[in-house]
């Protein structure tokens, strides 16, 4: 018997991006829409998720939090839907998706909240300074058709958020590269049937 596949997501949230990821895969899941306030801090969901946050996914017994392990996992857990590169081919595919997990988020966050380092604390921070992720960031999805080489991947799914959300909401430079990238990887019937779902359900 297939292990039940359970999204706990609310559709205004980095859930969506999660939803991108199981239409890739074509997965059968359940969602549980949890809403904000209250029902995130139950002790159930606080079980799942001790930050009382989504996306959660609850794979039979194994449940991964933060969008890029959920990303990683599902493509590990569902091969058929070649969403990973072959594990000798896997440099540029574990680069990019904790890239933007890591300095990108970071880096777009501080800078949402007015707060950039100086040159003496760029030293103490992951990401260092703004300017320096962005440039890195254009320059990887210039160099192929995806961010880790001629196939579209779970990294374009977590990369391709973050640059979507950042082109639409000004977080990230609107630079031609990125609309270009943006506009290649959104061209797919997994993040239209993910789009789709998700503002059903903000109805």
């Amino acid at each position: 018997m297939t292990a039940e596949l359970i999204l706990y997501t609310n559709p205004m949230s980095r859930g969506r991006i999660v939803r991108w990821m199981l239409e890739e895969i074509r997965a059968d899941y359940r969602v549980e829409v949890i809403e904000y306030g209250p029902p995130m801090k139950t002790p159930e969901y606080l079980a799942l998720n001790p930050m009382g946050k989504v996306p959660v996914i609850r794979h039979g017994r194994t449940v991964v939090t933060e969008c890029a392990a959920i990303c990683a996992y599902l493509a590990d857990a569902f091969p058929e839907a070649e969403m990973a590169p072959p594990l000798d081919d896997r440099g540029a595919y574990y680069r990019w998706l904790f890239f933007a997990a890591g300095p990108l988020e970071a880096a777009v966050g501080d800078r949402y909240l007015g707060l950039e380092p100086n040159a003496e604390q760029q030293g103490r921070v992951g990401y260092g300074n703004y300017a320096s992720v962005i440039e890195t960031l254009e320059h990887a999805v210039s160099r192929t058709p995806y961010i880790a080489g001629e196939r579209f991947s779970a990294a374009d799914v977590y990369v391709g958020a973050h640059i979507g959300w950042g082109l639409t909401f000004g977080t990230v430079e609107d630079r031609p590269a990125f609309r270009d990238y943006w506009a290649r990887i959104s061209d797919r019937d997994a993040y239209r049937r993910a789009t789709e779902l998700d503002d059903d359900a903000m109805q």
